[in-house]
């Protein structure tokens, strides 16, 4: 009997019950039950972690536990438990094992997608609104495509876009019809209002991830007059009726000291966020500001501030580019995740717009084995050291060298790059950042502590 079918003859759904009524003395018996039921490799550190965080209580981290229990409707954490936990996780991690040991490639975690181009805003450094709004997934292809994930135990669903809220109806309706599933919106939350938040309310499986850029005057300057104050307010309507909601924050180098302030993280918990996701900003596109680029020691400086949250604020932050340590390196094409943009192309990486596969002329399986996908999987990690993890960003050769030999093409509809042209811009970055990341890897992985360089 597999592991996942264990843990079902246990009645997982009904412990959530027992769970529910002291979450601070069961949560503790919850991951003993769950301990005798998995093998000892399946989410070994995270289950390691998780442990060490029920076993002394009073830390940042239980302090989060417990707010999930008393900030966010009761309903909408049972949905959670059942759609992330079981679905998303357990689940994914039986099926997607059978998927790869029979076509060897990768099986993503989560799909992330654009339902449109269209955006309501024009931030500097983003290049999805030089679309514009004629490119748009339609309701049957998201549908076949979340319907194709679950085939494969895929049961998380990302929009990117564009503004993915300029399709409020679709997405409701697609919460509704996979109600199974766990979806997550990266929006700039200017469109979130009472009633679509009376609909989350109602669907129970939709959590925003709002675009914030540090304080008022650097959110401003990068995404135009007015809208923290809109970001603010859709905040206070989304603590206010207990949903769950946190935040994506680019980090560039204009606005690296306010987002890694301690006063903008606290912020953040006082809004009630419950996770911050810091991204790198990536050269992308012929009009990219190279300069926003952060400099060595300014990814350094982020480096040593989300570490030192994580041990002190109760709020759970991810550096998707300075994490890499903790999930292998790479997690794009397909090994964690895959991108499919408005047009349908399918994408190894939200960040790197090259394919040689759309979802009107292959299956998500025939994609997964393509050319491209497969050069990624075989290819993985790009680098040793995971905190160069990236084959565009801190090894430019690789992407060059996997879009040269596997045909794939250019998806930015608008102004087609080249790899050598985007890979070109990052080569004096990847320069620059490999001594700051080989001395933290090593001091990171043999040093008793890591000083930062003066």
């Amino acid at each position: 009997m597999s592991f996942s079918a264990k843990m079902m003859n246990l009645g997982m759904r009904k412990v959530y019950d027992y769970l529910e009524k002291d979450p601070k003395t069961n949560l503790p018996k919850l991951m003993e039950m769950i301990d005798k039921v998995l093998p000892e490799s399946v989410y070994a550190p995270q289950r390691k972690v998780f442990r060490e965080i029920l076993e002394d209580q009073d830390n940042n981290w239980f302090e989060l536990i417990e707010s999930v229990w008393t900030d966010i409707d009761p309903q909408i954490i049972r949905k959670f438990f059942e759609n992330f936990i079981m679905n998303a996780n357990l689940d994914w991690a039986e099926k997607r094992e059978k998927v790869m040991e029979e076509y060897h490639c990768n099986v993503p975690w989560a799909i992330l997608l654009d339902p449109t181009s269209a955006c309501n805003m024009h931030c500097t450094g983003c290049w999805a609104a030089e679309y514009g709004n004629r490119l748009n997934l339609s309701f049957d292809e998201i549908d076949s495509i979340i319907t194709q994930g679950k085939e494969m135990g895929v049961y998380m669903y990302i929009y990117t876009g564009g503004e993915p809220l300029m399709r409020k109806r679709d997405l409701i309706a697609l919460c509704n019809k996979h109600s199974d599933c766990e979806f997550l919106a990266f929006t700039n939350a200017t469109l979130i209002d009472e009633e679509f938040a009376d609909e989350m309310l109602r669907i129970k499986n939709f959590i925003p991830a709002i675009s914030v850029e540090g304080g008022e005057e650097t959110t401003d300057a990068r995404r135009g007059k007015g809208t923290y104050q809109k970001v603010v307010r859709a905040m206070e309507i989304l603590k206010r009726k207990k949903l769950p909601f946190g935040v994506s924050c680019c980090y560039t180098s204009q606005n690296l000291d306010s987002i890694s302030s301690e006063e903008f993280i606290d912020q953040l918990v006082k809004w009630g966020a419950k996770f911050a996701w810091f991204f790198h900003y990536m050269p992308v596109g012929n009009g990219a500001v190279a300069d926003l680029l952060p400099s060595p020691q300014q990814r350094e400086q982020m480096y040593h501030c989300i570490r030192e949250y994580r041990k002190t604020k109760p709020i759970f932050t991810i550096d998707f580019q300075n994490d890499g340590e903790y999930v292998g390196g790479c997690i794009a094409g397909g090994r964690n995740y895959l991108h499919i943009n408005p047009n349908g192309d399918i994408e190894p990486c939200v960040f790197i717009h090259y394919s040689d596969s759309n979802i009107r002329e292959k299956t998500l399986l025939q994609a997964l084995t393509s050319p491209l996908f497969m050069a990624y999987h075989d290819g993985q990690p790009f680098n040793e050291n995971h905190l160069r993890p990236c084959p565009m960003l801190e090894n430019p050769e690789k992407l060059q060298e996997m879009v040269r030999r596997t045909g794939a093409h250019s998806t930015d509809l608008e102004s087609p790059e080249s790899a050598e042209h985007l890979c070109g811009k990052c080569i004096d970055y990847a320069k620059n950042w490999t001594p700051t990341a080989d001395r933290l890897w090593k001091c990171s992985h043999g040093c008793a502590g890591c000083q930062k360089q003066e």
